[in-house]
């Protein structure tokens, strides 16, 4: 079980899915959202959660003040948890429902419309580095010229090809075993 840490729906409890699933822990989650808001990242922002699991990343982000957020999670168990855990936090928040998708990431980006400001991926630590590339080439086509992408791995996995997607580093950090990069779209040099 984990809660939502602050916003409109602080307190509500999330179910965790059984199997598949690595949820953020809470002490990742307060830093990684404190920097968020001070980039002022989340409110009126189109979240997507990728690899969502519990949803705790796209529910917290809601709860915070993104505008809407779509959670993208494969498993049949952890997508049927996921959108309880969408339904709790819309009520604890008084905040319309997130969308969950019953989808493979690459499936869903590949028929996604519109342009997201703030997204999350997750993957599984056994994801290859050549799928966790192919997902953020997919994904590149729908980010908002200012958009921030987070990547969440294993502290000894190999860095996101973020060049081949289009990004550039913002940052990066290390929370005992967990690695997070930040990445925004890299954006033409102007002509000299």
């Amino acid at each position: 079980m984990t809660r939502i840490i602050a916003g409109t729906a602080r307190g509500a409890r999330l179910e965790v899915p059984g199997a598949g699933t690595r949820p953020t822990s809470d002490r990742v989650r307060e830093s990684l959202f404190g920097a968020l808001e001070s980039s002022d990242a989340i409110v009126g922002a189109r979240v997507l959660d990728l690899y969502a699991g519990s949803g705790a990343l796209g529910l917290e982000s809601q709860s915070r003040g993104a505008a809407e957020a779509d959670l993208v999670e494969h498993g049949r168990a952890a997508a049927a948890v996921l959108r309880r855990n969408a339904a709790v936090v819309a009520k604890a928040g008084g905040l319309p429902a997130a969308r969950v998708h019953q989808s493979t990431v690459r499936a869903y980006l590949q028929r996604a419309t519109g342009t997201f400001d703030l997204v999350f991926t997750d993957p599984p630590y056994d994801l290859d580095d050549d799928a966790m590339t192919a997902d953020l080439i997919a994904l590149a086509p729908l980010l908002s010229a200012d958009a921030v992408v987070v990547i969440e791995r294993a502290r000894r996995s190999t860095p996101p090809d973020l060049d081949a997607a289009g990004l550039e580093l913002l940052r990066d950090k290390t929370y005992g075993d967990t690695r997070i990069w930040w990445a925004v779209p890299r954006h033409p040099s102007p002509a000299s």
